[in-house]
């Protein structure tokens, strides 16, 4: 049971250890966009933040706080995508060598570059066991420190630095506009906002298809989905959490929900206009957006996309589905 929840003071801890090590990520920003939506629109792109998504700021973080003897015995997590991969790298940065419990069914590509970093891959059979079980029974037998992937107080601190560098560059905001799965990324945005620009409105966005936060915000008790049919596979995390829950409850706004045709077209504009790689979860904030689910008229709205890590030739198969482009005003960035 976690008895102390993270404060901004552990976000602005986080940031002086990631200082030189992540990167700081560029903000974007696109003429297009501000006259489709009436809106002043500032695209803080963790697409381009180490191993391809925000991740990597809280498992880096996470790994600089152990205590050094269990930095030295290791530590194991269980992940099939953008965490697997920034543990991975943050361990070999650190000398902390890490496990990785991922399904047999993980993406060729997300396993190699989990295994570039100098991880060890434990694959195992989700029909069989869940990640959690398995996850926690190996660090047990091997004595090795759990690094969940976004349930933990440091993970969270390390995500809310995002946020941080775009409201420092940007100035106060409207509104902020967050992708969530396991609400990681979203608790920690929304310690920065309360703090830094306490008048600023924080949304959450999930689909549809996985809207076990959205359910948890509006009804204050917990609510879990099983391995949802979305495309957005880093929003198919089971629940909220521990941690991340009390935050959501306590700092966030709101919570909206998206469906999968608006994800791909979220996509598809920022790659086709914005010329950047975008994975699905990445562009959920942007799909809240081109579905009207928040009134942005007349304000000043950070737009968060998480993350770039997805497979070419499986973006192009997205991108066939679309049936119908989505319908801007001509024009460049």
């Amino acid at each position: 049971m976690i008895e102390v929840l993270p404060t901004y003071a552990d976000v602005e801890a986080a940031a002086r250890r990631l200082a030189n090590v992540a990167h700081r990520t560029p903000v974007m920003r696109s003429r297009t966009l501000d006259r489709f939506t009436g809106a002043t629109l500032f695209f803080k792109c963790e697409n381009f933040q180490r191993t391809g998504s925000f991740k990597f700021r809280g498992a880096y973080n996470a790994l600089r706080t152990l205590p050094e003897a269990e930095r030295q015995r290791g530590v194991l997590t269980y992940s099939s995508g953008n965490h697997a991969q920034a543990l991975a790298l943050a361990g070999r940065l650190l000398g902390v060598p890490v496990t990785v419990v991922m399904p047999q069914n993980a993406p060729e590509v997300k396993q190699a570059a989990t295994a570039s970093y100098g991880a060890e891959i434990v694959r195992y059979d989700p029909r069989q066991i869940t990640r959690e079980a398995l996850g926690q029974q190996l660090a047990a037998k091997r004595g090795l420190m759990l690094i969940p992937p976004y349930d933990h107080p440091q993970i969270v601190a390390g995500q809310g630095t995002a946020a941080r560098e775009l409201l420092q560059e940007t100035g106060p905001l409207d509104v902020l506009l967050v992708p969530c799965g396991g609400g990681g990324l979203l608790s920690g945005s929304a310690l920065s906002v309360r703090t830094l620009a306490p008048r600023c409105r924080v949304i959450g966005v999930e689909p549809e298809r996985a809207d076990d936060a959205t359910r948890s915000f509006r009804t204050g008790r917990l609510h879990r989905v099983h391995n949802p049919d979305t495309i957005a596979d880093g929003a198919r995390t089971p629940s909220l959490g521990a941690v991340t829950f009390p935050l959501v409850q306590r700092y966030v706004d709101d919570m909206v929900t998206v469906s999968e045709t608006a994800i791909l077209q979220a996509m598809y504009v920022l790659w086709e206009r914005l010329k950047l790689v975008v994975e699905p979860t990445g562009a959920l904030a942007l799909a809240a957006l081109l579905e009207n689910r928040v009134t942005v008229v007349g304000r000043r709205v950070g737009i968060i996309l998480s993350g770039g890590n997805v497979d070419l030739r499986r973006a192009a198969e997205l991108f066939a589905r679309l049936e119908q482009l989505p319908t801007l005003p001509p024009g460049g960035l």
